[in-house]
């Protein structure tokens, strides 16, 4: 059977090759002392608070499983609206909003809508993987702009400069980032806008962690710059609703009967009962039980981070947002006699049975030197996988 070329351009996806493995030895220990940990994924702890879960009911027990319009119920959109003027204190019209399967689905009728065979655009090294294979997916290419930690791993409006050349269409940015936790400080952002709009290209901006944002200096969409900044956001990670499959793009209001085309064509319409359980998101009652378990987030960051960094687990940029830490495994692994991230992840898993996800995913900039561990998981097992690593590493030595 031959395979299209486009399919052979797209990578494994690391992150979850590592996650089998992870997933067949936690059934071998499962019954041991020591079940595994997983600190690999990126998923909340949390599942959708009560009102949503009630609401969901509802709509299953009402018979609304029918589809919607491709661009998401209005009354889901006029509630998005509405969120980001309460949150963020920003007008952005439900009109330009619309609802999608998932940020991937998002990101996949932006980048068909807007990439032409060939185009390049500029992304950050680290980023996260499957956003350049969206790129790819549309037959553009994604070029990997290596950045440094006293750049926050993020892209610059100096570098974007200095990237650019005929090919390039645009930027694909994430702030917070997916593996670093780290944002474009608003200034920057505004800036890198600037360079792109200069040249006639797009801003592509992954916003699907702002609401867990835990620095008043970056806790701020990109959509407050103008109309022509292109939102992908979601409600897996702040609104807890990962396997719900759904979020939302927000586009220049020229560009929503594109993406309706290309919506109602691709998925028909986002999960109904999804659209429905949504509307309870922005009850007051959920929105104080998404930020209680925001500050929950936060306390687990503030406490794993200066642990990592005491075992020579250095996370050089402290995040500001998500729920990651990315951190330069060289010297714990050296000490070990492991080289590299990959077989520190693995090593990690058989010895300590703590699973990590290894930094190949993300880049080629000094990549095999880090690892993503994931504080998405509740504090006990955060405190139990650093007294496992710090066993780990004295096990060793003696």
């Amino acid at each position: 059977m031959r395979i299209s070329t486009r399919a052979q351009r797209i990578e494994p996806f690391y992150v979850m090759e590592v996650a089998k493995a992870a997933g067949a030895l936690a059934r071998e220990v499962a019954h041991t002392d020591r079940p595994m940990i997983f600190l690999n994924i990126g998923e909340p702890d949390f599942t959708a608070p009560p009102l949503v879960q009630e609401a969901a009911a509802r709509a299953v027990r009402a018979g609304a499983t029918q589809y919607t319009q491709a661009t998401g119920l209005d009354h889901l959109r006029e509630r998005i609206s509405g969120w980001y003027k309460q949150r963020f204190n920003v007008d952005v019209p439900a009109r330009r909003i619309v609802v999608t399967a998932g940020a991937s689905a998002a990101l996949q009728l932006a980048c068909l809508a807007l990439i032409e065979s060939g185009d390049e655009i500029l992304m950050p090294d680290p980023s996260y993987p499957c956003n350049r294979h969206f790129v790819s997916a549309a037959d553009g290419k994604a070029v990997l702009v290596p950045t440094t930690a006293e750049e926050r791993f993020q892209l610059t409006a100096a570098k974007v400069e200095d990237a650019w050349t005929d090919r390039t269409r645009g930027v694909l940015l994430a702030s917070p980032s997916n593996p670093t936790g780290t944002s474009i400080a608003p200034g920057e952002l505004r800036r890198i806008h600037e360079v792109v709009s200069q040249r006639g290209g797009i801003t592509l901006i992954d916003e699907i962690y702002l609401g867990l944002s835990y620095d008043d200096a970056f806790g701020h969409t990109a959509l407050a710059i103008d109309d022509n900044v292109i939102s992908i956001n979601s409600f897996s990670k702040y609104f807890n609703m990962t396997g719900w499959r759904l979020g939302w793009l927000v586009v220049p209001e020229a560009l929503v009967p594109v993406v309706e085309r290309l919506a109602q064509n691709l998925f028909i319409c986002a999960s109904t009962v999804s659209q429905y359980a949504a509307l309870a998101c922005f009850e007051s009652e959920s929105i104080a039980e998404y930020e209680r378990r925001r500050a929950e987030f936060k306390v687990r960051r503030d406490w794993f981070i200066p642990q990592l960094n005491a075992l020579g687990l250095n996370v050089p940029v402290v995040p500001d947002g998500a729920f990651y830490a990315w951190a330069d495994c060289t010297g714990f692994a050296e000490k070990l006699g492991i080289s590299g991230s990959w077989d520190f992840a693995f090593e990690t898993m058989k010895r300590a049975h703590v699973a990590v996800t290894p930094g190949r995913d993300f880049g080629t900039a000094e990549t095999a030197k880090f690892v993503r561990f994931s504080t998405a998981s509740s504090m006990a097992h955060l405190r139990e996988s650093i007294e496992r690593l710090r066993a780990m590493a004295e096990n060793r030595a003696q």
